[in-house]
């Protein structure tokens, strides 16, 4: 008996699932921490290569300068088929060059399942390889794949700064967007937080700290307060959490100090806890007048939810996995934020954690479960095959 389309689809993903975690494991050995423009370079470099080796050549290349952040590189493969996909995935890591000397291979889990770990492994490097091989699958397959647009940037770990808009371009020309970023636990992510760094200045009086305290107005003291009543501006059961993660301040013990920074990062889950959140925050006053307290509203992302574009994607997504054999396919909200949330924002169809399954992003911990792989692979794989036609012609399809 033939197989079928999906489980031959399936079973040549299990066939190669060596090359791809070789290809994994290629990404994660070349270190690129957010802030190491040289280590940045090299890893795009690589995954330029590793895409051009498993590919081909794109049909179309742009390399956009990130100047302080790593570049942006969007790679176009055209299809054959009516569709235009984009594959959303950042190769920068959070962690410092040098870590990966250091780094301890993980126990097994308790039902004995192997694991891979790494820096960076989880969050995002498995999501690349998959996501080249996705397409690379796709193709041999035989039926019409859609046009795809990689897009690799190496700043999303610092809230994609320099390649926001070109993500955001690239988006609004595709009919939808599978951003790479890691399950959660296997689900795809339809809901993400919104997320804000606030830079808060607290501008004092210096004084002599023995000689004349009373002359001061201490930075330190009405910093700490604010930080305190900012904290009681969090509603965790809204979605909204506060967190002051770096305070600065002072010039030495003996000096009433005349200067303070915290740098405060905010989650919300809605626009109207952004609208409440800026509003309460300014409201806050300190007990000592001559302090001026200034507030730097940055908010970075847009919360995510599942607009009624990404809807049908999901769908279809869920079509794939029971043809694949798969016992459903959960979606989750989570409290991180990604490039997603700027595609949602625009109310264009996208679905995030189309990546690897494992756990512990940003932990020393970080690991995938290799077992996995190929059902991950076979997922993006079959939904580019669905989505050679667009969403929008779907409906009106016969």
């Amino acid at each position: 008996m033939t197989a079928s389309p999906a489980a031959a689809l399936s079973a040549r993903a299990q066939d190669v699932s060596p090359e791809i975690v070789t290809d994994i494991l290629t990404l994660v050995r070349q270190e690129t921490s957010s802030h190491d423009l040289p280590g940045l370079a090299a890893g795009l470099d690589l995954l330029r290569e590793l895409t051009v080796h498993r590919l081909g050549r794109p049909d179309h290349e742009q390399r956009h300068p990130g100047g302080a952040c790593g570049d942006t590189l969007a790679l176009t493969y055209t299809g054959t088929g009516a569709g235009h996909v984009a594959l959303v995935g950042h190769y920068d890591t959070v962690w410092p060059a040098g870590t990966l000397a250091g780094w301890q291979r993980p126990e097994a889990s308790d039902d004995g399942r192997d694991k891979l770990s790494g820096p960076g492994i989880f969050d995002m490097k498995t999501g690349l390889a998959q996501g080249i091989w996705a397409l690379k699958l796709a193709r041999e397959s035989g039926a019409p794949v859609p046009a795809v647009t990689f897009l690799f940037n190496g700043d999303e770990e610092i809230g994609s700064p320099s390649s926001r808009p070109v993500i955001e371009e690239v988006a609004r020309k595709a009919d939808a967007s599978l951003v790479l970023e890691p399950t959660a636990h296997g689900a795809v992510k339809t809901a993400r937080k919104g997320s804000g760094i606030f830079r808060v200045t607290a501008s004092g009086v210096e004084a002599h700290a023995g000689l004349a305290p009373q002359d001061g107005a201490s930075a330190i003291t009405a910093l700490s307060e604010f930080v305190v009543a900012a904290a009681a501006v969090a509603a965790p059961g809204r979605g909204t959490t506060i967190n002051t993660g770096l305070i600065e301040g002072g010039s030495a013990t003996n000096v009433v100090a005349g200067q303070a920074t915290a740098s405060v990062d905010i989650r919300i889950s809605s626009v109207a806890e952004q609208v409440r959140v800026d509003r309460e925050l300014d409201a806050i006053e300190v007990s000592d007048p001559r302090v001026r307290i200034e507030i730097e509203h940055a908010w970075n992302r847009p919360p995510m939810t599942l607009n009624a574009a990404s809807a049908p994607l999901l769908g279809l997504a869920r079509e794939v996995a029971r043809e694949q054999g798969r016992d459903g396919l959960p979606d989750a909200a989570v409290g991180g934020a990604s490039d997603a949330n700027f595609i949602a924002a625009l109310g264009l169809p996208v679905l995030c954690g189309m990546g690897a399954v494992g756990d512990c992003a940003h932990a020393r911990g970080e690991f995938i479960y290799p077992d996995t792989v190929p059902a991950q692979t076979a997922l993006v794989a079959g939904l580019l095959g669905r989505l050679a036609l667009p969403l929008r012609d779907r409906a009106t399809a016969p």
